[in-house]
């Protein structure tokens, strides 16, 4: 794939599928990559979150008024939260606020932020599609900070009959729809995550500036390949496992964003990959015989961003000490890692896919998050599988509010 921003490399060998399987596939590919284009048309479709006249529920004039709080607290459950996780994880350093996440039931977090925060100074965003979810609504409770009229909270959830709907109406609270067209693990260009990616001090419109260059032609080659083969190998059922090689630190939010995606959206009727994070090269170190000595039944991802250390390892001359990393920069030293790992890899033939960021700015990402999207969901159409429900997880919430009630 031609991308001035991403370098994409295919390293999955045609040698394991049939030729015959492949020409098939192809043409199921064409197929479905032209349902794609067109539910980015629909505006009642998931995918038309991608298209660049979607218009959002918001206004940014409207949120102004919550600029002026240097502290953010968003509290959600899975792609209600995971995307803006991951943007705050890749700009942090440029993010000049305090952003607090909850994410999950962990108690000890809420008696620390009441200890260490006054919360009349946070923004609270809260989110969650069916304005029900429990975890969410547990530490919404649990923080205590419902009021009428409060003028530090966002509510983000679906126009219904809902409990945070129904509380956004009773306590006059600022409220926000979600599109309830739009699952949770395919929200980052909705509402869910350009709201608090604008109260980030993030730049939204680069953020969709580039989402849809990986349907233009020059670059599907780089999306058909990937398809087709990752279609292949989950059929084979030889492949059950995604390793997210990833080299990069400030990508590791990003990756559980894509886990959820990938699992959720695939992992139906037997079939998909269980994607994991392996953060490397620490992992050279614990799982890396594993991977190279151990079942063949392994997909890897190289995650990796094309930036040089500023420091350099400098051996005091006193010591007296000879060592080839004298003189070499960290990001160098991690690079020859990576390199020799690719190099093992394509000796014992195990098949792997590369990802390199070349800019850190509001497009890339935004080209990243957008090519996952898309190629999930067209591997789950010529799988013959529904890449937007989850109908196994919404049994088990069921089963929980009967143990509850």
């Amino acid at each position: 794939m031609k991308n001035r921003n991403i370098f994409l490399k295919n390293n999955i060998s045609k040698k394991i599928f049939k030729s015959r399987s492949l020409n098939v596939l192809s043409k199921r590919f064409d197929k479905k990559f032209q349902e794609v284009q067109k539910e980015i048309k629909d505006k009642n479709k998931t995918l038309s979150i991608l298209d660049k006249k979607v218009r959002l529920n918001f206004k940014t004039k409207d949120l102004n008024k919550f600029k002026r709080f240097k502290t953010i607290s968003i509290v959600g459950m899975g792609g209600s939260i995971l995307g803006a996780e991951a943007l705050y994880d890749f700009f942090q350093e440029k993010i000049k606020k305090k952003v607090y996440f909850f994410n999950d039931l962990n108690e000890t977090k809420i008696t620390n932020l009441k200890k260490k925060e006054d919360l009349s100074k946070i923004l609270f965003i809260i989110i969650s599609k069916s304005g029900n979810t429990l975890e969410t609504l547990s530490n919404l409770f649990s923080l205590r900070i419902i009021k009428k009229k409060s003028k530090n909270i966002i509510l983000i959830t679906e126009k219904k009959n809902n409990l945070l709907f129904s509380l956004s109406k009773k306590q006059n609270l600022f409220y926000v729809e979600h599109k309830p067209y739009v699952g949770g693990r395919y929200s980052i260009f909705s509402e869910v995550g350009i709201l608090p990616a604008f109260l980030m001090g993030i730049n939204i419109n680069k953020l969709r500036s580039k989402i849809l260059e990986c349907l233009k032609k020059k670059n599907t080659k780089f999306l058909k390949e990937s398809c087709i083969k990752l279609v292949s190998l989950i059929n084979s059922k030889k492949y059950n496992n995604l390793i997210f090689l990833n080299y990069a630190p400030r990508l590791e939010k990003f990756l559980y964003w894509c886990q959820q995606l990938i699992a959720e959206s695939l992992g139906k009727r037997g079939k998909g990959f269980l994607p994991m994070i392996s953060n490397s090269p620490k992992d050279h170190h614990s799982l890396l015989q594993l991977y190279l000595d151990g079942p063949k039944d392994k997909l890897f991802h190289f995650f990796s961003i094309n930036q040089k250390s500023k420091g350099i390892i400098n051996f005091d001359k006193s010591l007296k000490i000879k060592s080839l990393l004298n003189k070499k920069k960290i990001s160098t030293v991690k690079n020859a890692q990576q390199m020799a790992l690719i190099k093992c890899f394509k000796v014992k033939k195990i098949p792997f896919r590369v990802f390199k960021l070349h800019k850190f700015d509001e497009e890339t990402l935004g080209q990243l998050f957008s090519y996952f999207i898309i190629e999930t969901v067209i591997v789950g159409k010529m799988l013959n599988i529904n890449p937007f429900d989850q109908p196994a997880v919404e049994q088990v919430k069921i089963s929980t509010k009967k143990l509850l009630s």
